[in-house]
């Protein structure tokens, strides 16, 4: 499994923007499909945004459609998620979470193999 750390989490005002990072070591980093999710206490964890291994697929929640990309950069062993337009609602505790192997729906958080521990994303109105 990998081993994944979260980083770029932090205080923002509403329209503001945060760029999320999740550093990888462990096994070869560019053969996962990786996924953003994020959570808020008492509330299931929801999917945000996933990319295929090499980065040429890229899937998104309807609530981040069009104000979050995710990147990757195979080089780094690293993936992104660049969040714009940010909105109080998009409050949570934000975690990155690698799949080892292909097959498996991104949108299911029960898809993945490896998660950080999260980084926090506060949004004030």
């Amino acid at each position: 499994q990998a081993q994944l750390v979260e980083s770029g989490g932090g205080l923002v005002q509403a329209g503001g923007s945060l760029r999320l990072s999740c550093a990888a070591s462990g096994r070869t980093f560019s053969t996962y499909a990786m996924g953003w999710f994020r959570q808020v206490p008492e509330k299931e964890r929801e999917f945000v945004a996933a990319i295929s291994w090499i980065g040429l697929r890229t899937a998104y929640a309807d609530s981040v459609k069009g104000r979050f990309t995710i990147s990757r950069d195979n080089a780094k062993n690293t993936v992104y998620l660049q969040m714009n337009s940010l909105r109080p609602e998009d409050t949570a505790v934000y975690s990155c979470a690698a799949q080892d192997r292909g097959g498996r729906s991104w949108y299911d958080k029960r898809g993945y193999d490896s998660w950080g521990r999260g980084t926090q994303v506060t949004v004030s109105s």
